[in-house]
């Protein structure tokens, strides 16, 4: 159930890979105004999981940690395509990173992710995703 420290963010794209880009995006332009905030390097990770739903969750997890760890705040995120691995999932992201205090705060810092009314899915209309993060 969700609580008034919840954020929910949702997404929609052609593409499951611009799903996950967009619900990133989504997710930072929540709390962090990246407009004056300017690139400091590319960060480039692999996500393995069960499944999409999986996936969306490492991607946000680690928006989380290199915001907590490294003071990095992503300005745009590359996903690959998503590809089977072993019985799971496989995606490649890119990020695109800003020092995180470069940029302007607008509201509160996601500290997880919550897999509550998780979902990434194929419709008529393209992809949807939709996340709760705690904050």
């Amino acid at each position: 159930m969700a609580h008034t420290a919840d954020l929910r963010v949702e997404a929609w794209s052609p593409t499951a890979e611009g799903c996950i880009r967009e619900v990133v995006r989504g997710a930072v332009e929540a709390f962090a105004d990246t407009s004056a905030a300017r690139a400091t390097g590319d960060y480039a990770c692999t996500f393995t999981a069960e499944t999409d739903e999986d996936l969306v969750v490492s991607v946000l997890e680690e928006v989380v940690y290199r915001m907590d760890v490294a003071g990095e705040i992503p300005l745009d995120t590359e996903p690959g395509p998503i590809r089977d691995a072993g019985g799971g999932r496989s995606l490649a992201v890119r990020f695109r990173m800003a020092d995180a205090g470069t940029a302007e705060p607008v509201g509160a810092v996601p500290k997880a992710v919550s897999l509550h009314d998780l979902h990434l899915r194929a419709g008529p209309g393209g992809w949807t995703c939709r996340v709760t993060l705690d904050v």
